[in-house]
């Protein structure tokens, strides 16, 4: 805790600072206002303790009362607590108008009092800034929702085992998958399972943010830093201290601001816009992209030493068509979902809508599944949710040249195309569908990645 004391006289900087030292507490002692201004932008302070009469004149307080007025201007959220050799009670009144919390009366008899006086004020400090801080917090968390991860299959239960087993750690970790994988779920998984989860999760989209407020969102804001600057701004840094910083589309990323991400990450320091004070950031990074990154430092689009800092662990989500056992699962609770917002006779679907959904080949991932199956519930007439709900069309299930969509497909994804195919000739018949395809029914559901029913 650092306290900033302004004084001309250095017997009182000197008797504050032994006082201030022997609580436990820091003291940036300062000889002039200019002194105090200067000492602002470098030092973390947690209170100013502000005497209010400097060169002109002892008794006007004219010098002190303009620091103040500085001081708040500089940090609207400083306590400061001014001091009056020489005074009258309106000096007093004008100073707690101008941002002093609270004064005291040189010389002072009791140090007990300035020692209450100066942890009172610390406290509601610190407490109007936690307020702050939760405050936006909770305005991000609500607009992100809440959190679920569904998954049978045997790569998304390989994943989570690696996740839970790297969570642990405080190394950076780069998540890497095709739009609409769920990227963003298994970061807020990461968190949940760190040592970190009681602290706050916050999560921004890097390509949503332009160059020209990019600063003020990160690193935040201090009032007048610029024309619209009416108020001090928390940016995402701030808020994710203590807790996970996840960057979503980190490749969006521009050139010019890679360099202030690096040695966030790095150095695990920074700058709130319109301040030269160094802010440290306790902070986990998790980010997360679609592109090929390799590529994009070839091309000089991406800061190879970026990356390097960011991928201490890389984990891959595999695509919904590699996950063919997650499909059902995840389409169940999508239907469940939707029926709690939309006014629908739908509760099930049925066999075929089933078996088209296991057939499609996802190129949205699960983002658009849950499209699809909301859109179903919607239009749906009866009970059972039908094929023809989906609308899907002519990008449905089976193409109308085979071999152009086999020829796109590895050998795994194939062999599963195979069997869906045999399933569907054969009405779900899995007897049926392995003896036409010789297998056995158990090797059959093996290659779905499915659990054999008993």
């Amino acid at each position: 805790m650092a306290v900033l004391v302004v004084d001309d006289d250095e017997n009182i900087l000197h008797t504050l600072t032994l006082l201030l030292k022997s609580e436990g507490m820091e003291c940036v002692a300062c000889h002039s206002p200019q002194e105090a201004l200067a000492a602002l932008k470098k030092d973390n302070c947690q209170l100013a303790l502000v005497d209010l009469n400097y060169v002109e004149d002892t008794t006007s307080g004219k010098e002190g009362l303009a620091l103040i007025t500085a001081l708040r201007k500089a940090d609207e959220e400083l306590p400061i607590v001014a001091m009056m050799g020489w005074g009258t009670i309106g000096i007093a009144v004008e100073a707690m108008k101008r941002g002093a919390a609270d004064f005291i009366e040189k010389p002072w008899d009791d140090n007990t009092r300035l020692l209450n006086v100066i942890r009172t004020q610390m406290k509601l400090g610190a407490a109007q800034q936690r307020e702050r801080k939760l405050s936006a917090e909770n305005a991000l968390l609500r607009e992100q929702g809440g959190i679920t991860i569904i998954h049978q299959s045997p790569a998304m239960t390989e994943l989570l085992s690696t996740t839970r087993r790297v969570a642990t750690s405080l190394m950076p970790i780069l998540i890497t998958g095709e739009n609409g994988t769920g990227k963003g779920l298994l970061a807020a998984y990461i968190h949940r399972h760190s040592s970190r989860a009681q602290g706050p999760f916050i999560s921004v989209n890097m390509g949503a943010i332009s160059e020209s407020t990019f600063e003020s969102e990160m690193f935040g804001h201090t009032k007048g830093a610029f024309t619209d600057a009416k108020s001090e701004r928390t940016g995402r840094v701030e808020l994710a201290d203590q807790g996970t910083l996840f960057m979503d589309e980190i490749a969006n990323l521009p050139l010019t601001q890679q360099a202030k991400i690096l040695r966030l990450v790095e150095e695990r320091q920074y700058e709130k816009l319109g301040s030269s004070q160094t802010r440290r950031a306790d902070i986990r990074f998790i980010s997360a992209t679609n592109a090929d990154l390799d590529s994009m430092i070839a091309e000089r689009g991406f800061r190879q030493d970026l990356l390097y800092r960011l991928n201490g662990i890389t984990l891959k989500i595999p695509a919904l068509r590699e996950r063919q056992a997650d499909i059902q699962p995840l389409a169940e609770n999508f239907l469940g979902r939707a029926r709690q917002h939309y006014e629908s006779p739908a509760r099930r679907f049925s066999a075929q809508a089933l078996a088209a959904l296991d057939s499609y080949r996802w190129p949205g991932n699960i983002r658009e599944l849950q499209h699809v199956v909301e859109r179903s519930v919607l239009l749906a007439q009866q009970e059972e949710i039908l094929e023809s709900d989906f609308q899907l069309g002519g990008r449905a299930t089976t193409p109308a040249h085979p071999g152009d969509e086999l020829a796109q497909l590895t050998l795994d994804q194939a062999e599963i195309w195979f069997v869906q195919q045999a399933l569907k000739r054969h009405q779900g018949n899995a007897n049926e569908a392995a003896k036409a395809l010789g297998i056995s029914r158990s090797s059959l559901y093996r290659r779905l990645g499915k659990r054999e029913p008993p």
